[in-house]
This record gives structure tokens, sequence and C-alpha cells, in this order.
């Protein structure tokens, strides 16, 4: 499938990755995200897409990402600048780990989900490797700029582009061109050569899989990809499945299910706040954050699996059975492999248990769901065998 009419006007003014051209060979739906030209799903389809992920590998433009160095004269000067915006304990973070974090506004709510890296190498140290979201690029880097000590400052990354490879067969498929990336554990990264081209390559990703994140100069993305994609174990996947992965899997989309209102407490994301920056704060809105942590907050992020087989949007109303709204979704739709339609949202303290009853208004109809743990889909990453 081409582009639509409609889409081909407004094209004109959105960005394009390095693969733009071969998403179109490949037969592409293209559509407008994030400000750039993406593709939402290719002629399989969206369930086939999310399938073969779950069965095999996918591989995934994630491009239009932001790509950036934080660069300071050593680790602890780096890592404390960059610990006066987000609340994770980022100066003991280990050569070659990565960590999920949140940049925070001074009421303790989120601006914007990242990956941070920290290189292995002793000539990289200092630096912090940042991969931000496309649509708060315009954001994220005037306020971390701002807020940076003059001896620590970010560069931009303009000419690198960014593949997810997801999947139980992901790491093998890519280790036949980068050997050195079946030796990462999750949440590692390093660089390493693939067919001759260095690139950085994170055991990481956002389906719930395990897989690799891997930046790649962007005058050979193309080049990479055709390799991959020359493997009967790799094929091409769209936003669309990209989104019904993450929603089984409980990873949040920021936009919707985290917002510059809910904080890290609300959104269920507390694994991101370590020891010692939950006792010491020194962080954006860590009042706040300290007191949902103390005496619960006041609203939380819950999955929901609904009986039947419509499934409910983004902006559904969540009520108590013929009684209150209590809540509202913020992601939803049809999850393949969960095989019912299941969604996210943020619901009142007191309606969070898991096995709580609730109602989802649909066209005007109360559609029956339940609380479910997350992740939804069980998460398969790889954990390395234990000595």
């Amino acid at each position: 499938m081409g582009t639509t009419d409609s889409h081909a006007a407004d094209a004109a003014d959105l960005k394009r990755t390095p693969l733009y051209d071969l998403h179109v060979e490949l037969g592409a739906r293209m559509v407008p995200f994030a400000g750039y030209d993406m593709p939402v799903q290719y002629p399989t389809g969206i369930m086939t897409e999310h399938q073969h992920t779950r069965a095999a590998a996918g591989l995934f433009d994630v491009s239009h990402m932001g790509q950036a160095w934080l660069i300071g004269p050593d680790h602890e000067t780096t890592a404390r600048a960059l610990e006066a915006l987000v609340p994770s304990n980022m100066v003991e973070l280990g050569r070659g780990k990565q960590r999920y974090t949140v940049l925070l506004n001074a009421e303790g709510g989120i601006v914007d989900d990242l990956m941070v890296t920290r290189p292995v190498a002793d000539a990289q140290d200092g630096r912090l490797f940042l991969v931000v979201n496309a649509s708060r690029k315009d954001v994220d880097y005037p306020l971390i700029r701002a807020a940076l000590p003059a001896n620590v400052r970010l560069e931009l990354i303009e000419d690198r582009a960014l593949i997810a490879v997801q999947g139980p067969q992901a790491v093998a498929a890519v280790a036949a061109h980068a050997p050195k990336a079946a030796e990462l554990a999750f949440m590692s990264a390093d660089w390493m050569e693939f067919d001759g081209i260095t690139c950085h390559v994170s055991r990481s990703g956002y389906t719930g899989e395990d897989g690799v994140e891997m930046s790649v100069p962007a005058d050979k993305a193309e080049a990479i990809t055709r390799a991959l994609l020359a493997d009967e174990r790799v094929k091409p996947i769209g936003l669309g499945a990209r989104d019904s992965l993450r929603l089984e899997a409980g990873l949040c989309l920021y936009g919707h299910d985290l917002d510059e209102t809910t904080s890290p407490v609300e959104g269920d994301i507390t694994f991101i706040l370590q020891k010692r920056r939950r006792e010491e704060g020194g962080f954006p809105g860590a009042a706040r954050i300290q007191r949902e942590f103390a005496e619960g907050p006041a609203r939380k992020r819950v999955g929901l699996k609904l009986d039947g087989r419509a499934p409910a949007r983004e902006g559904a109303e969540i009520k108590v059975p013929g009684g209150d709204t209590v809540g509202i979704v913020t992601s939803g739709g049809f999850g393949p492999t969960a095989g019912v339609p299941v969604a996210m949202g943020y619901v009142a303290a007191a309606h969070a248990a898991p096995g709580t009853k609730l109602a989802l208004v649909v066209r005007g109809k109360d559609l029956e769901a339940t609380v479910v743990e997350m992740p939804i889909v069980p998460h398969r990453y790889y954990r390395a065998p234990k000595a």
C-alpha cells in the first residue's frame, strides 16, 4: 500500500528518516508521527507483524528518536548534572550499563521518559548517551541545557539512525553480523562492528521481548537494514504493531500514559527511583514524589482486560459498574498475544487492585473489564545465567 492522497499533501512538512525510501519500497503505509513520515504497517498487516515479533524477530525504524551525548570532565560530574533533572541514581550506573529514567518538572510531573547509557571505554568516561522521544526533543534539549553546570554540555547526534530488532531470535540474527551482540546482558551496551560498520548496540527495546537497539551511521542504515531483512527470521514492523506489543508489555507511551501531570509513583514506574535518590531527594518535584511514596498516590496506572471483543481506546471513561467515573483509558486496543482487548489507564487508588471489576465506556455502552497485573503478556528479556 502506498500513501493516501491526503497524507501525500501533508507529507511535504514531515521529516524523513534515512530508511524512508526502503519503507516505501517494502510497501509500507506511511503516516505522520511526531513530525516524521513513518511506517504504520507493511502489506501483511499489524496482526501478522505483532505475532512475527513475538515468534521470531521484528525490525523497527526508530530513527525519529533523539540521540545526544551529555559530556563532562568525569563520570561523577556528568552523572550529578543529570541527577538534578531525573530521579534515578546515575552516579552508580556501571560502565556499559543502561538505565530507563524520566525528566521531571518542578511539580514532579514527567517531561519525558528516556534511556541513559554509560560507555564502557575509558576514553568515553564522563559521557552519557541519551535517547529521548521524538515528540519531546524540542522540549527536552532546552530543559537539559538550561540546568547544566558550565563544565557539562549537551551535544546532539544528527548523523546516526536508530534501529530496533526485537523478538526471541533478534539477537541471534544481529549476532550473525555483529558477534559481540550475543555477549550483551539485558540493559547493557557497547560499541561493536556490524559487517565492518561501527555501531552502538544495547540489549534493550520496548516490546517486552529480548532484542537490541542499534545506533548506526545514517548513511549505512539502509545497508544494515537490508542485511538484517535478508535473514528470513527478520521482518519489517511498523508503528501499529510496536504499539500493540508495548501495550501488552505494560510499557508507557509518552503523551498518552505519561505526561507532565503524572508522577513516577502514579505511573507505577517506581523502579526508576533507586534507594539513595528516594531517600535523599534532590530532584525536581521530590517533595511530591516522596509524599506519594509514603502515603500512596491518589490515582494509579493499571492494566485492564476487557470482556468481549470490542477494544476501548484512549479517552474512554473508566467507571465503577453502574456507578461513578473513577478514571480514564490512556492506551487501548486488541492484544493479539493476549487474545482479548487490553488497555492501560489511570484510576482512583481505591480501584487499582488487581481483580477489581470496572466498566469502560465504549460508544455509549459500559463494557465489563478487570484490573490485571502488568505486564499483561510476560516479559521475555534476556537474563544471563548465574555463574
